[in-house]
């Protein structure tokens, strides 16, 4: 009987992934409205709390949402564009100081030959490109005129996702109650207490690591635009986008702004101030944001975490990168699961 039923739910978690892997391109905007319902959904309940309907509540939470989601991608966009463009048109200047301070150190310190950089080839290669791109107004434009069925397709999905996600958040405690249902009696307790651990982690990574991440990000944009950098927003951003990663955000962000500070200001004072900036952002990381937003609810190790980056990169590109903590978070959630039940088994201690 035991075999029979894992037989079972083996051929049914096989169908299921089938499933998804033929239906991805069009479960892709359903997935996403229901992560946006699932991390809505507390501040609804919240809400309700308040004596306001499930409807209310929710009506309310998702015009937050709304005007939040669209025009902050609109803006970000202009202003990453104008922050390319400053780097681009800075871009010869940067070579330089590599040719005549860096190729020259290296070259003394590892007989590294100068002639394997062609900065002049690369500067102007990178110059023409931009050129010819002219900016991301150009190439959405471009790209609206050459695929017109590609962009109704994705401007189709696009609208999808808000009317799914509100239908999805204000049915979410229905649904949940109706899966619960379906849950055999036998198994629920177990089945229960392990989706509370996975609740909290996925949380703890969609609500507290994004919080995180954007906090320091501004955090980092601030602090370089006071010390005067060019490329502040650029630089800020990235190194708050890549902070999910133990120390990546840090190392990534102070290696590049410092860089930008000695070529753009010349001198030792503004390095110091870029030093700072990101050593106030690592202490406030450490025992602000993350103490308050993150907690300890994840519990991955940072080598794990690195681990799972670079995996789902592997496997699935981008989007991979995008799902990697989640998933390993729930793995060691059921792993850990799996552990103490090999623990009160009889395999344990027992001869081979």
């Amino acid at each position: 009987m035991e075999l029979k039923r894992a037989w079972l739910i083996g051929g049914f978690a096989l169908a299921c992934a089938l499933a998804l892997y033929i239906l991805a391109p069009v479960l892709t905007p359903f997935v996403v409205a229901v992560l946006l319902a699932y991390i809505g959904d507390p501040w609804v309940d919240k809400l309700e709390r308040r004596k306001l309907s499930r409807t209310q509540s929710v009506l309310v939470v998702f015009g937050v949402i709304v005007v939040v989601s669209v025009p902050l991608p609109v803006i970000l966009a202009v202003v990453l564009e104008h922050q390319i463009a400053i780097f681009v048109n800075k871009l010869p200047t940067y070579l330089s100081a590599v040719q005549q301070s860096f190729l020259p150190w290296l070259q003394a310190r590892f007989g590294v030959d100068p002639a394997w950089f062609d900065t002049a080839r690369l500067s102007a290669a990178l110059s023409a490109h931009w050129q010819q791109v002219g900016g991301a107004a150009a190439t959405l434009g471009s790209f609206l005129s050459q695929s017109s069925f590609a962009v109704l397709g994705a401007l189709a999905n696009f609208l999808l996702i808000p009317v799914v996600a509100f239908y999805v958040l204000r049915d979410w405690d229905i649904l949940v109650a109706r899966v619960h249902e379906l849950i055999p009696r036998t198994i629920e307790p177990t089945v229960a207490r392990l989706t509370l651990e996975c609740d909290a982690v996925i949380a703890a990574f969609l609500r507290g690591q994004l919080s995180v991440m954007l906090a320091l990000g501004f955090v980092y944009i601030l602090g370089l635009w006071i010390v005067g950098l060019d490329l502040s927003v650029l630089i800020g951003l990235g190194a708050g986008l890549v902070s999910f990663v133990p120390y990546l955000g840090f190392v990534v962000g102070i290696v590049a702004a410092s860089i930008a500070a000695a070529i753009q200001f010349h001198d030792v004072s503004h390095l110091i101030m870029v030093w700072l900036v990101f050593g106030v952002g690592q202490v406030l990381e450490s025992m602000v944001l993350t103490p308050i937003l993150l907690g300890d609810r994840i519990g991955l190790h940072p080598v794990m975490v690195i681990f799972a980056v670079m995996v789902g990169g592997h496997l699935f590109g981008f989007f991979g990168i995008l799902l990697a903590l989640p998933v390993a978070a729930v793995a060691m959630v059921l792993l850990r699961h799996a552990h103490d039940h090999y623990l009160r088994s009889e395999w344990y201690g027992s001869e081979i």
